[in-house]
Order: C-alpha cells, then structure tokens, then sequence
C-alpha cells in the first residue's frame, strides 16, 4: 500500500534533539544535548506523600473524566500566583491548563492561524514550537536575536512587509536555545510594534522562575493592556517534567477557542498530576523548592562557564545567562557548526546543532546549544574538555 502522508506534515522532520536522544543509549555518551530538568530537582518524597493521600481520600476526582480547561482549584491557585508574583492577569483574561507548555503553543497556532500564515519568531528558536507552527501549516518567519532580545527594526521591517502574519512568538527570557534575556526597554518597543500591527504576542516563559542571577524584567504579560498578549509556562522545570502540565493565560476570545480545539485533542490533562501540582502548590513551600533548583542551577551553569573558559579557545564565543537551562555557542568566521558536532558525537559528547532551531530549516548555522542542568559535574568537566580540544583542532586558537 502506499501511504500518502498530508501535505502538512510530510516535509515536518523529526526534532533533531529526540532524534539525538536515540544515540543516548549509549552510556559513554556526554549528552549536552537535553532539555531536562536536573532529576535533583525532583521532590519526589513530598509529591509521594501527597500521591499516597490523593489515592487514600479522592481517587474518584484523580481517576475520573473532568473539564477541559482544568481542575478548578489548580486553575485558580494558577491564576492567584500569576497575579501575586508576576503581575498577570486582566478582567478579558482567561486561562487554561494543557497537557505541558509545547500543547498551549500548539493549540493557539490552531486558533489563530490559517493554512499559509505566518508566525514571526526570533531566530534561533525553540524547535517543539517551530514544529507546533509548521503541523498546521504555518509558516515561520526568522528575526534575528541580539542580547537585548529580537531586533526592533528587523522586527517592524519584516512585519510591514510579510502578509498574513498572525502571531509573534517569543521566549523572551534565558530563551530557549541562547539563554538570552531581552531587556525591558526592548519587551516594550516590541510591544509597541506588535500593537501597531494587530498581531498577537504569544510569550513563552518556562524558564523564568530559574533566575540565579541579575534581576527580573517584567514579563510582556505584566504591561499587556491591550488583550495582545497569550502568556504560556509550565510546571516542568520547576516540578516536573513528565508530568506534561502547562498552562496559558490570555483573552478569553483565543482561550475559549482553544478550549474547544483541546476537547478534540485530549479532552483534558492528566487530572491527577493536576491535583497533585495543587496540593504541592497549596500544601508544600514551593518558593523554597524554587530557591533550591536555583542554587542548583547556579552551581551547574558556573561550573560549565568555568570550563568553557578554561578549554575553549578564544575564537569561540558563548552566552553567559543569568538563568534557564541553555547556553549558545558560535564557531568562528561563519563555519557551519554541522562537521563539528557530528566529530563531537564520535568522541562521545552530544550537542545540537544550531540548524535544528532555524526558522529556515534549510539554512545553515554556525552554532550549538548545550545544556547545564542535566549533565553531571564530572561530565561537565570532561566533556567540555573534549570540545575545547576539538574547536582547537578544528579552528586554532
């Protein structure tokens, strides 16, 4: 039989990130090249304490079908702390809760965009998004990235001229792959030329609570009196990954639609894992839990800049974040990072490549992201070492 695959998906690749997981098996391999939270991170005592309790006294509620939008209490818990911490949340908002942060993006593409429109995103950017964009015939559209977040000029240049641009999507703070933070002078320029030119903000901020240095900028959120702005986060690198919990707060017109798309995609999410988040929320110091991966993170992100410091060479330049799970790193002179990373692998460290979060997926790129917080001390220190010695190699000094 010949199977003849949709036209939205049939030029979609595999992420090239769990596409590297495979070589993983492996357990020689360094792998820089993860996403996850660092399994120290997990309070696995407490949330077995309140498994235990959930399962003794509300099985039926834990095990049962519920609404789509979420488990009530946990939605508004949400709602109470977006407000409280961060200033979130206006009387035309509304928020969801999603099967992890990657469904919210998913779900608002499919609300908000047609077969053939555009959504605008910093280049580089986070791979499940640009593929969420592409699955439902999306098209994405590159700026570049500086250190001060996505280039204003280039932003309103590629905005004037690029018909159907419906969203812009963001990961404004220690993004995902470079770890840069945007300033606030340029979350509010971009802000302005967002509103301008009637199109949505979609900000994802998985990462913002993981700050362990500098201090925060407000959140696009915060300043969005306009209803132009979906916020999306998630309970994955602050409690869990595997749990899959996400959530998303914008107008209601775009949340209630998503609602809508959600019934036909999972119904719900995992209840269980939503009362449990609750009772970890309501029931535990989940500040101080905070607290604790950042000082984690701290040590990881240090260790890792001091040996990048120390073994690579000096034509090799890096991000140093203040937070988050990422930095990038940028071979000399344009070199497409492709050859170096496939020689990395054969000496047993995994990284990405800088092709896999391109707009263009068929553009080059002369960088890598390598991540801190799942990798050991000991890799840490190995590992960067045999980059250092490779980029010497390969490049000089």
């Amino acid at each position: 039989m010949e199977y003849k695959i949709s036209d939205k998906l049939a030029a979609l690749k595999p992420s090239a990130i769990r596409e590297i997981f495979k070589s993983l098996s492996d357990p020689t391999i360094i792998s820089f090249a993860a996403g996850n939270p660092s399994p120290l991170s997990f309070p696995v005592a407490d949330l077995a304490d309140l498994s235990a309790d959930i399962f003794a006294n509300s099985s039926t509620a834990a095990l049962q079908y519920s609404v789509t939008e979420g488990y009530p209490p946990f939605r508004e818990a949400i709602r109470a702390r977006m407000k409280e911490k961060f200033g979130i949340g206006r009387d035309f908002d509304e928020t969801i809760v999603t099967t992890g942060g990657n469904q919210a993006i998913e779900l608002c593409c499919k609300v908000m965009c047609n077969e053939g429109d555009v959504v605008v995103c910093e280049n580089p950017s986070f791979i499940g998004a640009l593929n969420a964009f592409r699955s439902n015939g999306a098209k994405t559209v590159g700026v570049p990235l500086t250190s001060e977040g996505i280039d204003p000029e280039k932003l309103e240049e590629t905005l004037a001229n690029t018909p159907n641009v419906k969203m812009l999507y963001l990961i404004p703070t220690f993004q995902n792959p470079a770890g840069v933070t945007s300033t606030l002078e340029n979350r509010k320029a971009v802000y302005e030329i967002a509103k301008k030119y009637g199109v949505l903000i979609f900000e994802d901020n998985p990462y913002g609570e993981l700050r362990f240095a500098g201090e925060d900028v407000p959140t696009y959120k915060s300043f969005d009196e306009d209803g132009i702005v979906m916020y999306c986060s998630s309970f994955s690198k602050i409690l869990s990954a595997g749990m899959r919990i996400g959530y998303a707060c914008g107008p209601q017109p775009v949340i209630q639609k998503m609602v809508v798309a959600k019934q036909v995609e999972d119904v719900h999410t995992n209840i269980f894992f939503q009362m449990l988040c609750y009772r970890y929320m309501t029931e535990r110091d989940l500040d101080a839990h905070i607290e604790a991966i950042r000082g984690i993170y701290r040590d990881k992100a240090g260790r890792m800049l001091a040996r990048l410091d120390e073994f690579m060479p000096k034509c090799v330049s890096y991000t140093r974040p203040e937070g988050g799970l990422f930095l990038w790193c940028t071979l000399p002179g344009g070199v497409s990072s492709a050859d170096y990373v496939k020689e990395a692998l054969a000496r047993k460290v995994a990284v990405v490549p800088g092709t896999a979060f391109n707009c263009d997926p068929a553009a080059p790129s002369d960088s890598f992201r390598l991540n801190y917080s799942t990798p050991s001390d000991e890799d840490i220190d190995r590992g960067v070492k045999i980059l250092g010695d490779l980029a010497r190699e390969m490049f000089g000094d």
